[in-house]
C-alpha cells in the first residue's frame, strides 16, 4: 500500500479562496473591512518570517493588515496598554501575540488579556471553555487546520477511533475536543503513555503532535488510517546542512497508511489559513451575523 499524500497548500489555497470571497461578500453587504492586528515581540528570526507571512496573506484575502513590532525589552505593562488599545479598536477584529515572549512577560496574563472576541489564536480560557463545553468558539488554527486535512480525505468522521498524541493546550487538547465534535471515539496519548505503539495501532486516525523528530515509527499505523503529521522539526542532513521533518517516519508510515500528511507541505500552510477564517469569523459576529457562518469547516 502507498498512502495518499494529503496536499496541505491545495487545501490551504481553497480556504484562503473561501476567506477571501467571504471578506468580499461582508464588505459588500456591511462595509465591514476585516481587519487582522499581528504583535510582535523582539526579533526572533523565525518569527519575523511568520509574521511576515501573514501580514502578505491577509492583504492577498481582501483584508487590513495591522502590524505592530515592540523591541524585545518592552514592559509587561506597555504591551498589556496595547492590547487594551486594539481591544478598543473597532477597526480590529482579530488579535494575535506572536508566541514565544521574553521571559520578563507572562504569556498567560497577556493571553487574557485578549477580548476573546478578538482571540484569532484561540488560546484565551474563554474560548477553550467554550470549545469543551460544545458552544461556539474561536479554535485554535492548528488544529482546526488538521482536522480540515483529516476531513478531505473522509468527509464523515464519525465512529473513527482517533489517536492524538501530545497533550498541549495549542494543539493536543483543542485537537481532541473538535474530534469528540465529530463523534470519534478519542484517545489522548502522549510520549509517557503506556505501550504507545499498541495504542496508536488502533488508531483509524492518527495526530501527532508530540514535538519529536520521526517520533511515530511505521510499524505503529494500523494499515489504511489516515495520519496528520503536526510536528516540525529541523534536523541534520547530509553535507552540513539541515532539514525539515514531522513527528512521523514518513516513508515508513507512507508505506502503511491509507492517507498522511507530508513535511513541509502538510499542516503548515493550513495555520494561516484557518487564521484569516478566524479574523472573517470574529468580523462576521462583530457585524451581527450568526456565529459559524463562514462554514470554512
Amino acid at each position: 500500500m502507498t498512502a495518499r499524500v494529503i496536499d496541505g497548500k491545495a487545501v490551504a489555497a481553497d480556504v484562503r479562496a473561501k476567506v477571501a470571497a467571504g471578506v468580499a461578500k461582508l464588505k459588500r453587504e456591511t462595509g465591514i473591512l476585516p481587519g487582522l492586528a499581528v504583535v510582535l515581540v523582539g526579533e526572533d528570526p523565525a518569527s519575523q518570517v511568520y509574521v511576515r507571512n501573514k501580514g502578505e496573506q491577509t492583504k492577498a484575502a481582501g483584508m487590513r493588515s495591522i502590524e505592530h513590532k515592540l523591541p524585545a525589552t518592552v514592559s509587561e505593562l506597555h504591551l498589556l496598554e496595547l492590547i487594551g488599545d486594539l481591544n478598543r479598536d473597532d477597526g480590529v477584529h482579530g488579535i494575535l501575540v506572536q508566541l514565544p515572549l521574553p521571559k520578563h512577560i507572562d504569556s498567560g496574563k497577556v493571553i487574557e488579556a485578549i477580548d476573546p472576541a478578538k482571540d484569532v489564536d484561540g488560546f484565551h480560557p474563554v474560548n477553550v471553555g467554550r470549545l469543551a463545553s460544545g458552544q461556539h468558539a474561536l479554535v485554535p488554527c492548528t488544529p482546526t487546520g488538521s482536522l480540515i486535512l483529516a476531513k478531505s480525505v473522509k468527509s464523515d468522521l464519525k465512529g473513527l477511533d482517533a489517536v492524538v498524541i501530545g497533550r498541549s493546550n495549542i494543539v493536543g487538547k483543542p485537537m481532541a475536543q473538535l474530534l469528540l465534535r465529530e463523534d470519534c471515539t478519542v484517545t489522548i496519548a502522549h510520549s509517557r503513555t503506556r505501550d504507545l505503539p499498541a495504542v496508536v495501532r488502533r488508531a483509524d486516525l492518527v495526530i501527532a503532535a508530540v514535538g519529536r523528530p520521526e517520533f511515530v515509527r511505521g510499524d505503529w499505523i494500523k494499515p489504511g488510517a489516515i495520519v496528520i503529521d503536526v510536528g516540525i522539526n529541523r534536523v541534520p542532513a547530509d553535507g552540513g546542512k539541515t532539514k525539515l521533518v514531522g513527528d512521523v517516519a514518513y516513508a515508513e508510515a507512507a508505506a502503511v497508511a491509507g492517507a498522511i500528511t507530508p513535511v513541509p507541505g502538510g499542516v503548515g500552510p493550513m495555520t494561516i489559513a484557518c487564521l484569516l477564517a478566524n479574523t472573517l469569523e470574529a468580523a462576521c459576529v462583530h457585524a451581527g451575523l450568526e456565529a459559524g457562518a463562514v462554514g470554512v469547516v
